[in-house]
């Protein structure tokens, strides 16, 4: 990919509020990005697609009496930027004015950030991805005859984006990734077992593919002959990939500003109170080496940084953009993000960046070793639709694995997992060595008492 210079993209920027405040705006901010995905996807065992993606965009917001205006395009050019300035412009003049406009944020310094773009990423050839890709796939099929490849890809991502705004913001940023995911089955006569699931991402060029293969075989022939269990309460231990989705649909969004503001979390007032076990703490770190979510700056310009929201249990903070934080009067702690596919078609809201839960040290299997009775989850069905005013989660947990005696038993079928996440790291009893980056949230193994299981 040829790369935008920050000259290129900060220039449109410029335009961009010159023609917005020329038109009578109080305020404006230009949001740009460029970007190139390369990417090959597996079928039924069988490389079948080859991809290359560019994209660019522009995002204008304009401020007239605090109405706030909001125009995007896909073209970057001198008549197409200054029509969507004027757009912006024009939709903040229809506005009804927002009371609590915070105001965009003034220049401040940039940390340094480390291991977040890698110039072989943004020249590999597709052959290589194909390359990858077939490493992957030969390692899973020569585990074990009884295994299939459902699907999977390899993708690499090359992006740069840059924000601009009346009050002296002039910022860029550029940054490469990698991710590998294979999902297969295991088929022995009548007996399919469910899709399981491995994978790698990283914003370097250091991938495992061969693993990949190996592990997700693994995991589908350990997946045959499952039986049910019987419904009780257990020591579960959830995998990285099984705790993503209940911290990414509860956890996360009680501790957004906005939720805690708009009275939907259940840990407002809770700011110095013990909220988990005292083996819990958690960050997050914008500045993150080699972080999935590191960028210097948020999308509004204010730059990253490390939050501290829980300490060997207690809570410390919550997570703000511009918005929440001057409702208290406290600075933003650079967690405002453009959601979705195309970030500049968003507007920013609050998200978390690398959402770390501290790993322990004990290793996986000394965690099993020390379970009598339980269950070793390895992924969740219906985590999103879990309530996230409350914390409270009703899921599948698919694959999973029966504990005996510090021995895993067999395969387990049929099982739902119910309970509140704020239980589930109240009654946390040990965490793994080994932590993992699964998009915004990195995290070990957990293991955690008590948790109900609903059986045969």
């Amino acid at each position: 990919m040829e790369q935008p210079s920050p000259e290129e993209l900060i220039s449109y920027g410029k335009k961009a509020i010159d023609t917005a405040m020329r038109k009578g705006a109080d305020e404006a901010e230009a949001f740009l990005t460029k970007s190139l995905k390369t990417s090959v996807a597996i079928e039924r065992g069988q490389i079948t697609k080859n991809m290359r993606k560019r994209g660019q965009g522009l995002a204008v917001r304009a401020i007239c009496q605090k109405g706030v205006g909001f125009s995007y395009t896909n073209i970057l050019n001198e008549e197409s930027v200054m029509k969507t300035a004027t757009e912006a412009y024009q939709s903040a003049k229809a506005s009804k004015p927002d009371k609590e406009w915070p105001g965009f944020p003034s220049p401040m310094r940039y940390n340094s950030i480390k291991e977040t773009y890698d110039n072989k990423l943004a020249t590999i050839s597709s052959e290589e991805l194909v390359s990858i890709a077939s490493r992957m796939l030969e390692e899973a099929s020569s585990f074990d005859k009884r295994i299939l490849a459902a699907f999977g890809s390899v993708e690499t991502d090359v992006s740069s984006k840059a924000i601009i705004n009346s009050h002296g913001i002039e910022a860029f940023d550029k940054g490469t990734g990698i991710g590998c995911v294979l999902g297969t089955v295991a088929r022995q006569s009548s007996d399919v077992t469910p899709i399981c699931i491995e994978f790698n991402v990283e914003r370097l060029y250091k991938i495992n593919p061969e693993w990949i293969g190996k592990e997700a075989a693994k995991q589908a022939v350990s997946s045959l002959k499952a039986k049910k269990v019987a419904s009780g309460n257990f020591t579960v231990i959830f995998s990285q990939l099984a705790l993503y989705g209940l911290l990414y649909y509860t956890f996360i969004n009680s501790v957004k500003a906005d939720q805690v503001q708009r009275d939907q979390s259940v840990l407002k007032g809770k700011i110095g109170k013990k909220v988990a076990s005292d083996l819990i703490s958690i960050y997050d770190d914008g500045l993150m080496a080699n972080g999935l979510q590191t960028w210097k700056f948020d999308d509004e310009g204010t730059p990253r940084q490390k939050t501290s929201i829980v300490q060997n249990g207690v809570l410390k903070n919550y997570l703000y953009d511009c918005h929440t934080a001057k409702k208290e009067n406290i600075k933003s702690t650079g967690n405002a993000l453009r959601r979705g596919q195309v970030s500049y078609m968003a507007t920013p809201v609050i998200e978390a960046t690398n959402f770390v839960l501290e790993p322990g040290n004990t290793s996986r299997e000394n965690m099993i070793d020390d379970v009598t009775s339980g269950i070793l989850v390895n992924d969740l069905q219906g985590a999103h639709s879990s309530n996230p005013a409350t914390g409270e989660f009703s899921v599948v947990a698919t694959p999973a694995w029966m504990i005996k005696n510090g021995e895993i038993s067999h395969a387990i079928k049929g099982s739902m997992l119910a309970g509140s996440i704020f239980n589930v790291l109240k009654n946390v009893s040990s965490l793994g060595n080994n932590p993992r980056k699964i998009e915004q949230i990195v995290t070990p193994w957990i293991s955690t008492d008590n948790l109900k299981v609903i059986g045969k």
